[in-house]
Protein backbone atom coordinates (compact mmCIF):
# COMPACT_ATOMS: atom_id res chain seq x y z
CA UNK A 1 0.00 0.00 0.00
CA UNK A 2 1.43 3.51 -1.14
CA UNK A 3 2.24 6.06 1.44
CA UNK A 4 0.61 9.29 1.16
CA UNK A 5 2.59 12.46 0.98
CA UNK A 6 3.00 14.82 3.89
CA UNK A 7 0.99 17.34 2.48
CA UNK A 8 -1.93 14.94 1.86
CA UNK A 9 -1.94 13.90 5.97
CA UNK A 10 -2.91 17.49 6.36
CA UNK A 11 -6.26 17.75 8.28
CA UNK A 12 -9.00 19.41 6.62
CA UNK A 13 -9.34 23.45 8.22
CA UNK A 14 -12.66 23.01 10.77
CA UNK A 15 -16.02 24.28 10.02
CA UNK A 16 -15.27 27.61 12.53
CA UNK A 17 -12.31 28.44 10.92
CA UNK A 18 -14.08 28.77 7.92
CA UNK A 19 -16.91 30.63 8.88
CA UNK A 20 -14.59 32.66 10.67
CA UNK A 21 -12.11 33.58 7.34
CA UNK A 22 -15.81 33.94 5.39
CA UNK A 23 -17.02 36.41 7.50
CA UNK A 24 -18.80 39.87 6.34
CA UNK A 25 -16.25 42.97 6.52
CA UNK A 26 -20.00 44.66 7.57
CA UNK A 27 -20.22 42.74 10.94
CA UNK A 28 -16.83 43.34 12.24
CA UNK A 29 -16.46 42.61 16.58
CA UNK A 30 -17.86 44.29 18.96
CA UNK A 31 -15.22 46.47 20.49
CA UNK A 32 -15.24 46.18 24.02
CA UNK A 33 -16.34 49.61 25.24
CA UNK A 34 -13.89 52.53 27.43
CA UNK A 35 -14.37 53.98 30.37
CA UNK A 36 -15.91 57.22 29.81
CA UNK A 37 -13.13 60.41 30.83
CA UNK A 38 -15.62 61.56 34.31
CA UNK A 39 -14.97 57.87 35.15
CA UNK A 40 -11.20 57.41 34.60
CA UNK A 41 -8.55 58.70 37.14
CA UNK A 42 -6.02 60.75 35.87
CA UNK A 43 -7.26 61.14 32.31
CA UNK A 44 -6.15 64.02 30.27
CA UNK A 45 -9.30 64.05 28.13
CA UNK A 46 -10.13 67.59 29.32
CA UNK A 47 -6.11 68.40 28.26
CA UNK A 48 -5.54 68.77 32.02
CA UNK A 49 -4.33 66.11 34.75
CA UNK A 50 -6.79 65.43 37.60
CA UNK A 51 -5.65 64.10 40.49
CA UNK A 52 -6.74 61.04 41.90
CA UNK A 53 -10.39 60.83 43.56
CA UNK A 54 -11.15 64.07 41.87
CA UNK A 55 -12.93 63.23 39.08
CA UNK A 56 -14.56 66.46 37.10
CA UNK A 57 -18.10 67.23 37.99
CA UNK A 58 -20.37 67.04 35.45
CA UNK A 59 -22.16 69.77 33.91
CA UNK A 60 -26.01 69.88 34.14
CA UNK A 61 -28.47 69.20 31.76
CA UNK A 62 -29.95 71.52 30.34
CA UNK A 63 -27.78 74.90 30.99
CA UNK A 64 -26.84 74.73 27.81
CA UNK A 65 -22.95 77.16 26.97
CA UNK A 66 -23.88 80.68 26.54
CA UNK A 67 -21.79 82.50 23.60
CA UNK A 68 -20.69 86.09 24.58
CA UNK A 69 -21.71 88.89 21.85
CA UNK A 70 -19.70 92.29 22.45
CA UNK A 71 -22.63 94.73 22.47
CA UNK A 72 -23.48 96.18 18.79
CA UNK A 73 -21.99 99.95 18.37
CA UNK A 74 -22.72 102.37 16.01
CA UNK A 75 -20.46 102.44 12.36
CA UNK A 76 -17.48 104.36 12.70
CA UNK A 77 -18.37 107.83 10.35
CA UNK A 78 -16.24 107.76 7.41
CA UNK A 79 -13.23 109.99 7.59
CA UNK A 80 -13.49 113.37 4.98
CA UNK A 81 -11.27 112.54 2.43
CA UNK A 82 -8.18 114.84 2.68
CA UNK A 83 -8.01 117.75 -0.53
CA UNK A 84 -5.19 116.37 -3.10
CA UNK A 85 -2.21 118.74 -3.03
CA UNK A 86 -1.31 121.00 -6.04
CA UNK A 87 2.27 119.11 -7.33
CA UNK A 88 3.84 119.75 -10.65
CA UNK A 89 5.28 117.55 -12.91
CA UNK A 90 8.11 117.20 -11.03
CA UNK A 91 6.51 116.12 -7.91
CA UNK A 92 7.21 119.17 -5.81
CA UNK A 93 4.96 122.11 -4.12
CA UNK A 94 2.81 124.42 -6.27
CA UNK A 95 5.23 126.64 -8.67
CA UNK A 96 4.66 130.23 -9.31
CA UNK A 97 6.58 131.69 -12.12
CA UNK A 98 9.28 134.33 -11.56
CA UNK A 99 8.40 137.78 -11.32
CA UNK A 100 8.77 139.63 -14.98
CA UNK A 101 11.38 141.83 -13.18
CA UNK A 102 13.38 138.92 -11.86
CA UNK A 103 13.74 137.59 -15.72
CA UNK A 104 14.99 140.68 -17.20
CA UNK A 105 17.44 140.57 -14.62
CA UNK A 106 18.62 137.19 -15.60
CA UNK A 107 18.39 137.97 -19.28
CA UNK A 108 20.76 141.02 -18.60
CA UNK A 109 23.28 139.13 -16.64
CA UNK A 110 23.42 136.66 -19.69
CA UNK A 111 24.06 139.10 -21.83
CA UNK A 112 26.91 140.76 -20.21
CA UNK A 113 28.03 138.09 -19.03
CA UNK A 114 28.33 136.09 -22.74
CA UNK A 115 28.44 139.27 -25.17
CA UNK A 116 29.55 137.07 -28.29
CA UNK A 117 27.04 134.61 -28.07
CA UNK A 118 25.76 132.68 -31.11
CA UNK A 119 24.99 129.27 -32.86
CA UNK A 120 27.88 127.26 -32.58
CA UNK A 121 27.07 125.14 -35.74
CA UNK A 122 28.84 126.67 -38.88
CA UNK A 123 26.65 126.84 -41.79
CA UNK A 124 25.91 129.43 -45.06
CA UNK A 125 23.10 128.43 -46.01
CA UNK A 126 19.66 127.14 -44.44
CA UNK A 127 19.68 123.69 -45.97
CA UNK A 128 23.45 123.27 -44.60
CA UNK A 129 21.47 124.37 -40.94
CA UNK A 130 19.18 122.36 -41.02
CA UNK A 131 21.02 119.22 -41.62
CA UNK A 132 23.75 120.29 -38.80
CA UNK A 133 21.05 120.36 -36.38
CA UNK A 134 20.17 116.76 -37.49
CA UNK A 135 23.51 115.64 -37.43
CA UNK A 136 23.78 117.77 -33.58
CA UNK A 137 21.37 115.25 -31.71
CA UNK A 138 23.98 113.42 -28.96
CA UNK A 139 26.93 114.81 -30.53
CA UNK A 140 28.79 118.21 -29.72
CA UNK A 141 29.10 120.85 -32.61
CA UNK A 142 32.57 120.75 -32.53
CA UNK A 143 32.32 117.28 -33.94
CA UNK A 144 29.25 117.96 -36.12
CA UNK A 145 31.66 120.89 -36.97
CA UNK A 146 34.18 118.93 -38.43
CA UNK A 147 32.00 116.73 -40.59
CA UNK A 148 29.85 118.93 -42.22
CA UNK A 149 32.44 120.76 -44.56
CA UNK A 150 33.32 117.22 -46.65
CA UNK A 151 29.17 116.34 -46.38
CA UNK A 152 27.96 119.72 -48.31
CA UNK A 153 31.23 119.58 -50.45
CA UNK A 154 29.88 116.28 -51.83
CA UNK A 155 26.29 116.80 -51.57
CA UNK A 156 25.79 120.51 -51.96
CA UNK A 157 22.13 120.64 -52.11
CA UNK A 158 18.57 118.34 -51.28
CA UNK A 159 18.31 116.49 -54.33
CA UNK A 160 22.10 115.31 -54.20
CA UNK A 161 21.13 114.58 -50.45
CA UNK A 162 17.83 112.98 -51.28
CA UNK A 163 19.32 110.66 -53.86
CA UNK A 164 22.76 109.53 -51.92
CA UNK A 165 22.44 105.87 -51.25
CA UNK A 166 21.95 105.26 -47.25
CA UNK A 167 25.17 103.35 -46.72
CA UNK A 168 26.99 105.74 -48.39
CA UNK A 169 25.81 108.87 -46.25
CA UNK A 170 26.13 106.51 -43.35
CA UNK A 171 30.02 106.18 -44.01
CA UNK A 172 30.22 110.02 -44.40
CA UNK A 173 28.65 110.89 -41.16
CA UNK A 174 29.56 107.72 -38.93
CA UNK A 175 31.34 109.75 -36.45
CA UNK A 176 28.39 111.89 -35.08
CA UNK A 177 26.99 108.95 -33.44
CA UNK A 178 23.84 107.58 -34.56
CA UNK A 179 24.50 107.33 -38.32
CA UNK A 180 21.70 105.00 -39.42
CA UNK A 181 19.04 106.96 -38.21
CA UNK A 182 20.79 110.49 -39.29
CA UNK A 183 21.34 109.61 -41.96
CA UNK A 184 17.92 108.17 -42.71
CA UNK A 185 16.59 111.57 -41.31
CA UNK A 186 18.34 113.72 -43.87
CA UNK A 187 17.55 111.38 -46.57
CA UNK A 188 13.86 111.76 -46.16
CA UNK A 189 13.69 115.36 -44.89
CA UNK A 190 15.35 116.39 -48.29
CA UNK A 191 12.90 114.05 -50.33
CA UNK A 192 10.11 116.28 -48.45
CA UNK A 193 11.74 119.34 -49.30
CA UNK A 194 11.98 118.51 -52.77
CA UNK A 195 8.19 117.48 -52.84
CA UNK A 196 6.77 120.12 -50.89
CA UNK A 197 8.71 123.39 -51.10
CA UNK A 198 11.09 122.95 -54.45
CA UNK A 199 14.00 122.00 -52.22
CA UNK A 200 14.10 125.16 -50.11
CA UNK A 201 13.54 125.15 -46.78
CA UNK A 202 10.18 126.66 -45.80
CA UNK A 203 10.20 129.90 -43.29
CA UNK A 204 7.40 128.86 -40.73
CA UNK A 205 6.92 126.65 -37.78
CA UNK A 206 4.13 124.86 -38.54
CA UNK A 207 5.66 123.70 -42.31
CA UNK A 208 9.33 122.84 -40.48
CA UNK A 209 7.89 120.65 -37.86
CA UNK A 210 5.85 118.91 -40.85
CA UNK A 211 9.36 117.71 -42.57
CA UNK A 212 10.34 113.99 -41.41
CA UNK A 213 12.88 113.65 -39.10
CA UNK A 214 12.56 117.30 -37.79
CA UNK A 215 11.04 118.48 -34.28
CA UNK A 216 10.27 122.01 -32.90
CA UNK A 217 14.26 122.36 -31.52
CA UNK A 218 15.11 121.80 -34.72
CA UNK A 219 12.44 123.84 -36.46
CA UNK A 220 13.59 126.57 -33.87
CA UNK A 221 17.37 126.39 -34.12
CA UNK A 222 16.48 127.36 -38.20
CA UNK A 223 14.18 130.13 -37.75
CA UNK A 224 16.15 132.04 -34.98
CA UNK A 225 19.30 131.47 -36.95
CA UNK A 226 19.08 131.20 -40.65
CA UNK A 227 16.36 133.68 -40.91
CA UNK A 228 16.05 136.07 -37.94
CA UNK A 229 13.01 134.72 -36.43
CA UNK A 230 12.78 134.30 -32.93
CA UNK A 231 12.44 131.15 -31.82
CA UNK A 232 13.13 129.49 -28.05
CA UNK A 233 15.48 126.20 -28.41
CA UNK A 234 15.29 123.78 -25.55
CA UNK A 235 17.76 121.41 -25.55
CA UNK A 236 19.19 120.07 -22.44
CA UNK A 237 21.20 122.55 -20.98
CA UNK A 238 18.34 124.58 -21.16
CA UNK A 239 16.21 122.66 -19.40
CA UNK A 240 18.89 122.15 -16.47
CA UNK A 241 19.29 125.83 -16.46
CA UNK A 242 15.69 126.97 -16.27
CA UNK A 243 15.24 124.33 -13.66
CA UNK A 244 18.12 125.51 -11.50
CA UNK A 245 17.07 129.13 -12.19
CA UNK A 246 13.76 128.52 -11.08
CA UNK A 247 12.36 129.83 -14.41
CA UNK A 248 9.79 126.87 -15.54
CA UNK A 249 9.27 122.88 -13.30
CA UNK A 250 8.34 121.03 -15.75
CA UNK A 251 10.30 118.68 -17.37
CA UNK A 252 9.07 118.05 -21.25
CA UNK A 253 11.06 120.28 -23.97
CA UNK A 254 7.69 121.46 -25.35
CA UNK A 255 6.41 122.23 -22.09
CA UNK A 256 9.20 124.19 -20.91
CA UNK A 257 9.54 126.30 -24.04
CA UNK A 258 5.93 126.93 -23.48
CA UNK A 259 7.00 127.70 -19.70
CA UNK A 260 9.52 130.61 -20.92
CA UNK A 261 7.35 132.19 -23.93
CA UNK A 262 5.74 134.38 -21.47
CA UNK A 263 8.26 135.45 -19.36
CA UNK A 264 10.89 136.02 -21.78
CA UNK A 265 10.73 138.82 -23.97
CA UNK A 266 10.22 137.53 -27.60
CA UNK A 267 13.05 139.71 -28.85
CA UNK A 268 14.79 137.65 -26.98
CA UNK A 269 13.83 134.07 -27.95
CA UNK A 270 17.20 133.04 -30.04
CA UNK A 271 19.89 134.58 -28.01
CA UNK A 272 18.52 133.45 -24.69
CA UNK A 273 19.03 129.69 -25.60
CA UNK A 274 22.58 130.68 -27.18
Amino acid sequence: MARKSPRSRRKAAPAARVRRALRSPASPRKRAKRPSAASATGSHASGTLTPPGRAKPARARGTAAVKRRRPATAAKPARPARAAKKTTARGNAAFSPPEPARVAAICGILERTYPDARCALDFKTPLQLLVATILSAQCTDVRVNLVTPGLFERYPDAPALAGVPQEELEAVIRSTGFFRNKARAIRECCADLIARHGGNVPRTLEELIRLRGVGRKTANVVLGNAYGIPGLVVDTHVTRLSHRLGLTDQADAVKIEFALMPIVPRERWTLFSH
